[in-house]
């Protein structure tokens, strides 16, 4: 029965830390689709990352999150038009 001391203690660990992570995830999708609902939280955001974000680039990570809602990625192209050589 001396198994118990050392097997108990690491299921514990490997079952807190899945739930751990498992949880975090969460909060954190509760937390960008508050952002991008929210353009002064992004903003805020923005600032604590050391970035200045004008109303054109704010519409524009605004779009990105929603196009990375439900794990899906949209294209959205380059303002400028083409390549240019």
């Amino acid at each position: 029965m001396e198994w118990y001391n050392i097997v108990i203690p690491i299921v514990t660990l490997i079952v807190g830390l899945v739930g751990g992570f498992f949880i975090g995830v969460f909060y954190l999708r509760k937390q960008m689709e508050k952002m991008q609902s929210d353009p002064e939280m992004l903003q805020k955001m923005a600032k604590q990352m050391g970035y200045n974000l004008n109303n054109k680039q704010m519409q524009k990570a605004q779009q990105m999150m929603k196009g990375q809602q439900g794990g899906q990625q949209k294209f959205i192209p380059n303002q400028r038009g083409g390549k240019r050589r």
